[in-house]
């Protein structure tokens, strides 16, 4: 009994089938009890689970239980119901914008649905029928032909000249070359070349596989579970204004307990007009218009990074590029030109090899040209001004190289008429072609791997010709060589029994060749402090020459394959995980495994991919890259960000439009809650000495919404401060008031709480016989007027300048607008009255004039102080 029949023998006895005639019909309805060949799909969120997630936050909280309090009062005590309108507006519309956010849901397993074929063809009962996929059982025989998708997983038990396309799960885009014959056991999938698996797709041959495994128990079907397991991280910037709003809502908490005791206890106050003041107190805790903002400040990046080449699916994940400091990226296409190309000849014995485009042609080498182009099927043609290129990617090499020196197939073929053909395949790994000669001769070229070319040759030659093949293959160069032998007639003999005897007529090295431009981008985040490492399903050696040419794999770097990692427990990747900056021949699961363990050690990952097998990684990472020329379905709706151009320089250039984005989202925080801070203390402090509530909580969402709101939303189109990609990314443990914002917003908060009581005393008490309207409305025009005037030294880090103020011409008219809406407070008696204000004399405007120019000078003050004491003066960024 030979391997393969013994082969076929146990796979019957296993999977208790019958190779030959398929299952019975009774053993199918038996094991269709087993499931369906179908992916499952986690279930999604209702609507209402959408809206609480909204709805939970910090800040989101705070401002129901202030339409909640407004409402009661507006009923119990007819307090009116403007408070419950503009609030639960605002709740409303940040709700929505959440909303919106996640509009693109999750399609992830709906597009691995779509990758299930719906009808195949099995043999059942002895005759072949044409079922649903979805009806699939283990142990059904399966009949494969070109063009079909493999609609479950399987071993082959037939194969002939069969080529498997497993982009989709292995990364690499090479068609396998498949194999029925029994191989040893392989843990990657790149490597087990007699099976076959599910979503993959038959590129030429025929064969034969029977189902080993069907539905969530295929190979796609474990990244369909792990899709359904992951679940993304809370991005920095979520963390970040979580813990703001925490803070606010605590302060608010404890000054609205404080006022109470003190309206009740101390000043005399009824109930309701203490819950009035707690209304007040919570209106002025949250900044209702920085959730608004920030996405404001994310859809802006998306718009920048979409003219960049960079498509973003999650708005927020455009600050969360910006903190990413590694960047784990896949090999072919991303980092290379996904193009083998011949970079190494050599042809002449007593000579070195050449390097392709290096000087003129050598006879020898024109030579080896023609036996390779006329041992070649590729083909290479301009259709509507666009190349069209067809054939394997190692022909299509050699069809490029003749293009190159303005040659091709077609030139060879009119002077040698290709008359017969030995395909390659496999097993001998070569390919062979006859022609016909215009003098009668005939000419037979083999073409494939080194070691099974039939040469005549001396010892020396073949030590030789091993060295140069060494020399290639140690360079992670593809080794082709070429064989040749002339007949002086056509031989009658078939053309698989000629080949012996070959005069050898070179060596050509191909490869892969990195891009020019990732080469850049890679020192460019370094020097931006973000780490490069590759992640690849390719050989290791492969993978180790293009990382020392892009720059990745540097002196003292470590190189890992799958296996080894697989031997590595969790905690001792973690502990080496620094250490490594090449990954080969890696599976999902490790893939995963990388990313969870950069994370472990605080890093936020960016995690680029094209394949299904990439999909889970994608959707772990912080920051999930998919490519958009030659991703898949499945890894684009895993993915935060797409790349239009397959380019890893684009993914640099969202990181630097990412920090600029949080800069700028840091600096509407800094504008909002300095006066938020201020208002909370105002408030407190105001109530406890006895004056009362010197605000409303109508004239607080005034200052909140429009005159701190309308400025905010422009701080988006600030452009980068300088030096944006020569500083260290943001840690995820970083707290929000780090690098001097938490001593900002102290000096602003500071002043205005002084400036604020300070107007509101002089004009309650100085300029007027103790009228609180007089004291209220100096103080709401003094804030209003003064928080919107101090966004300017607010916006640049830098000192500023008269060029830096006509900088953003969009933040300059919104601060027009908004102060043309307070301006008509004070202008229209009707808004006078809906907002409790009062006419002011002149010396009362020259006084709120003066002051709302102090915050801007002290914070200016306060920037230039710092700047000396550095001894760092920062570059102007309009430099």
């Amino acid at each position: 009994m030979t391997n393969a029949e013994r082969n076929r023998q146990e796979l019957e006895t296993v999977l208790k089938t019958n190779l030959t005639s398929g299952l019975t019909e009774v053993q199918v309805t038996q094991r269709q009890d087993d499931g369906r060949n179908v992916l499952q799909e986690e279930k999604p969120p209702t609507l209402i689970q959408k809206i609480w997630r909204h709805l939970s936050d910090v800040a989101s909280l705070v401002l129901l239980f202030a339409v909640a309090l407004s409402t009661y009062l507006a009923v119990a005590a007819d307090g009116g119901w403007t408070k419950t309108i503009v609030i639960g507006s605002i709740l409303v519309i940040n709700v929505l914008i959440g909303m919106y956010q996640e509009h693109s849901a999750e399609k992830s397993l709906a597009a691995l649905k779509k990758m299930n074929v719906h009808e195949v063809t099995v043999m059942r009962d002895g005759q072949q029928q044409v079922i649903d996929a979805a009806d699939l059982v283990v142990g059904d025989v399966v009949i494969l032909s070109g063009g079909n998708q493999i609609p479950a997983d399987g071993r082959l038990v037939e194969a002939t000249d069969l080529r498997i396309d497993e982009a989709v799960l292995t990364g690499e885009s090479e068609p396998v070359k498949k194999t029925a014959e029994p191989v040893a056991e392989a843990a990657e999938i790149g490597d087990r070349v007699n099976e076959a698996f599910s979503g993959t797709g038959v590129t030429q041959g025929t064969g034969q596989m029977v189902v080993t495994a069907i539905g969530m128990n295929t190979a796609i079907g474990s990244i369909a579970g792990m899709l359904n397991r992951t679940k993304a991280r809370t991005t920095p910037l979520q963390k970040r204004l979580n813990q703001l709003s925490s803070r606010l809502t605590a302060v608010a908490v404890v000054g609205g307990i404080i006022i109470t005791i003190l309206g009740l206890f101390f000043q005399g106050d009824t109930l309701t007009d203490a819950l009035m003041i707690g209304v007040s107190l919570a209106v002025a805790a949250v900044p209702e218009t920085l959730p608004i903002i920030v996405t404001i400040s994310l859809s802006h990046g998306v718009g920048a990074m979409a003219k960049q080449h960079a498509i973003m699916r999650r708005v927020d994940a455009v600050e969360t590029i910006g903190g990413v400091n590694v960047i784990a990226s896949d090999k072919t296409g991303t980092l290379t030109q996904n193009q083998m190309t011949v970079t190494q000849v050599w042809s002449v014995f007593d000579s070195e090899p050449t390097t392709v485009g290096n000087g003129p042609l050598q006879e020898q080498t024109k030579t080896l040209m023609q036996l390779m182009g006329l041992a070649t099927n590729a083909t290479r043609e301009k259709v509507n001004d666009e190349w069209v290129e067809i054939g394997d990617s190692t022909e299509l090499a050699i069809v490029r190289w003749l293009a190159a020196e303005g040659l091709t197939r077609a030139d060879f073929e009119r002077d040698a008429l290709r008359v017969a053909e030995d395909p390659f395949n496999s097993t001998k790994k070569t390919m062979a072609t006859l022609h016909q000669l215009p003098d009668g001769r005939a000419l037979l070229i083999v073409k494939g791997a080194i070691d099974r070319l039939p040469l005549k040759q001396s010892a020396s030659e073949q030590a030789k010709m091993n060295q140069i093949h060494d020399r290639f293959a140690h360079n992670a160069l593809r080794v082709l060589a070429v064989g040749y032998k002339y007949f002086d007639t056509m031989p009658n003999t078939p053309i698989e029994d000629l080949q012996h005897d070959l005069i050898f007529a070179g060596l050509i090295g191909m490869i892969d060749p990195p891009r020019e431009t990732a080469i850049a981008a890679v020192a460019q985040a370094a020097e931006a402090g973000i780490r490069t490492v590759m992640i690849t399903g390719d050989h290791l050696e492969t993978a180790k020459a293009i990382a020392k040419q892009i720059g990745i794999l540097r002196a003292g770097d470590q190189v890992i394959t799958g296996a080894a990692l697989r031997e590595l427990t969790d905690q001792q990747l973690t502990e080496q995980i620094e250490a490594i900056s090449v990954y080969a021949r890696v599976s999902p699961e490790d893939k995963i495994r990388i990313v969870k363990a950069w994370q472990q050690q605080g890093a936020t990952v960016a995690m680029t991919g094209d394949g299904v097998n990439d999909a889970p990684a994608l959707k772990a990472a912080d920051v999930g890259v998919a490519m958009g020329i030659t991703g898949t379905e499945v890894s684009k709706n895993a993915s935060d960000m797409i790349l239009t151009d397959d380019n890893f320089e684009t993914i640099v250039a969202a990181v630097s439009t990412g920090r600029a984005v949080y800069q700028n989202i840091l600096k509407a925080v800094e504008f909002l809650i300095g006066v938020n801070f201020a208002q909370i203390f105002l408030m407190i402090f105001a109530v406890g000495i006895g004056w009362g509530a010197p605000l409303i909580a109508e004239q607080l969402l005034l200052i909140n919404v429009l005159a701190d709101g309308i400025p905010g939303f422009y701080l988006s189109r600030e452009p980068a401060e300088a030096r944006n990609m020569k500083r260290p990314p943001i840690s995820r443990k970083t707290s929000i008031f780090a690098d001097g914002l938490g001593q900002r917003v102290a000096v602003r908060t500071t002043t205005f709480i002084i400036l604020t009581l300070g107007v509101y005393s002089l004009g309650r008490f100085g300029l007027a016989n103790n009228d609180p309207a007089v004291g209220m409305t100096m103080l709401f025009f003094t804030l209003a007027l003064g928080s919107m005037i101090d966004i300017y030294p607010i916006k640049q880090r830098s000192p500023l300048s008269w060029q830096g103020i006509r900088r953003n011409p969009a933040l300059n008219a919104g601060v027009l607008l908004a102060a043309s809406f307070v301006a008509c407070t004070a202008i229209f008696p009707w808004l006078r009255d809906a907002f409790q204000l009062t006419a002011l004399p002149a010396i009362n405007w020259l006084v709120i004039l003066i002051a709302i120019f102090i915050p801007s000078c002290v914070l200016e003050i306060n920037k230039r102080v710092k700047l000396i004491k550095v001894k760092s003066p920062m570059v102007l960024d309009e430099e």
